[in-house]
This record gives structure tokens, C-alpha cells and sequence, in this order.
């Protein structure tokens, strides 16, 4: 039996997590750790969380909460040894690297998505841009629901690193939407757009052009359950994984690097 700590409890993921923990047999929450009382997405400090003797070197620390609640949730793991899976986003340059200092100690995976259906599509988005022309214009659109705080995705963001680390382009590439007289579109350009409304669990194309053609690879998430199950997955993986910094790519490959 694999031993979660959930934090974000109280929210979308969190929620979906827990029905993903009822419909299995490994898998259950041990303690779960939020803010009943605030909205959802609201800002705040989190309370320096002392729960070491709750948590224990084979449990999982499940992250979907703020970046306030993923520091707390590193100080957790460092005095229990717990394992932490993190799929916050919003955090700054200073989470990732906590996040990368925690890892020496114990095995710490960190992904924006945990579909493993958004796996195959940036695999998918790679060996399109290895058969395609370098002047083939990229842009990625991506939908989700208007209580979503932050924008673009984390995952909107993963799949215009991907492309900017196969064109060999930096992250100033990036061209966050358009507006006005913006002129002729640079051929070095990675476009990124948010939509948001309605209840759009997640939607996420990358269009690529050419001259008299166009291709598009699209992931619809129709369900939370399609993170929750990712999520359980990779909690398998990391309750046995040494100290280490892992990716969802090291749960779909058994830990084959």
C-alpha cells in the first residue's frame, strides 16, 4: 500500500486525485492538507506544515497546490524523507530550484502534466519538427476554464520549450499573443495563446504551418481523471525511485534513462 500526502486537497486536482485513490487498491491518502476556508486559487501563506511524524521515507507527497504550499510541502519532504510529486504551477525560478535541491536528498518528480496522452502529443510535436522544413511557422493555442490563474499553461509552456530546444531558439522566441499593428510575423517566432472560459478541463494544439499546408497535434483532456491516473502512476514510481529529479518520461519508461 502506497501512502499519499495530499496538498491542494481542497481543490480541482486534489479532488481528483482522492476519486483516483477510491478506485484502486495500492493507493491511499494518508493526510490531506489545505485551506478549507479559502477560494479556490486564492493567495496566501501556507502554514510551515510539521507533519514528520505522519510522513516517512516511502510515502509520496502529492503537490497541487500554490507555491506557498510547494515550499511547504519541500520542508515536509526533507524532514520525513517522503517522496514529493510536484504538479503546482505559476512557481518562479526560486521554486524550481528548491525543487532541484530537494531532489539530492530524495526523489522529487516534477511535471506540468501528468497525462500521459500530453506525453505522446509532445513526442508527437518532436517527430513532426524532425520530418518538417525549419521555416514551418509553429503556434500553440491552448483552452482551459476561467477559474485557471495562471496563463500561458505550464503545459502551453512545456511544449514551446520542446520546440525552442529543437530549432535551437532561446525563450525570447516566445511571442505571448498579438495585438495591433504587430507587422510581418518573424520566422523565429514560437506564438503561444490562452484561452479561457467556460469549464475546459484542458486543450492544447500546436498548429504548425507551411507554405500551402498545415499540420495540427491537439490533446483534449475531457476529465480530470486523465491527470489523476498520471498522477497515481508516477506515485507508484516514486515511492520506490532513489533520491533523484525524475519526469513523467522516467514513469512511462520504468525508470530506463
Amino acid at each position: 500500500m502506497i501512502s499519499l500526502i495530499l496538498f491542494g486537497a481542497t481543490g480541482r486536482m486534489g479532488g481528483a486525485v482522492e476519486r483516483a485513490a477510491q478506485s484502486v487498491d495500492d493507493v491511499r491518502i494518508k493526510a490531506r492538507i489545505g485551506r478549507p476556508s479559502a477560494p479556490v486559487g486564492a493567495a496566501g501563506p501556507w502554514p510551515d506544515v510539521e507533519l514528520p511524524e505522519r510522513a516517512r521515507p516511502g510515502d509520496v507527497v502529492v503537490d497541487f497546490s500554490s507555491p506557498e504550499g510547494t515550499l511547504a510541502a519541500c520542508r515536509l519532504c526533507e524532514a520525513s524523507g517522503a517522496a514529493l510529486l510536484s504538479g503546482t504551477t505559476g512557481l518562479g525560478a526560486a521554486h524550481e530550484a528548491r525543487l532541484e535541491e530537494l531532489s539530492a536528498r530524495v526523489a522529487v518528480l516534477r511535471a506540468s502534466n501528468f497525462s500521459f496522452g500530453v506525453l505522446a502529443l509532445r513526442r508527437a510535436v518532436e517527430a513532426a519538427l524532425t520530418t518538417l522544413p525549419s521555416s514551418w511557422d509553429v503556434e500553440i493555442v491552448e483552452r482551459h476554464h476561467r477559474h485557471k490563474a495562471d496563463a500561458p499553461s505550464g503545459t502551453a509552456l512545456t511544449l514551446a520549450r520542446d520546440v525552442a530546444a529543437r530549432r535551437g531558439l532561446p525563450e525570447s522566441a516566445f511571442r505571448y499573443g498579438r495585438q495591433g499593428r504587430v507587422g510581418e510575423r518573424p520566422p523565429r517566432e514560437i506564438g503561444i495563446h490562452a484561452v479561457r472560459g467556460g469549464s475546459w478541463v484542458g486543450d492544447h494544439a500546436v498548429l504548425v504551418a507551411g507554405e500551402g499546408e498545415w499540420l495540427e497535434l491537439r490533446h483534449v483532456a475531457q476529465d480530470r481523471s486523465a491527470f489523476a491516473h498520471g498522477v497515481l502512476a508516477a506515485a507508484r514510481f516514486l515511492a520506490q525511485a532513489a533520491p533523484g529529479a525524475y519526469h513523467l518520461e522516467d514513469v512511462a519508461s520504468g525508470g530506463r534513462r
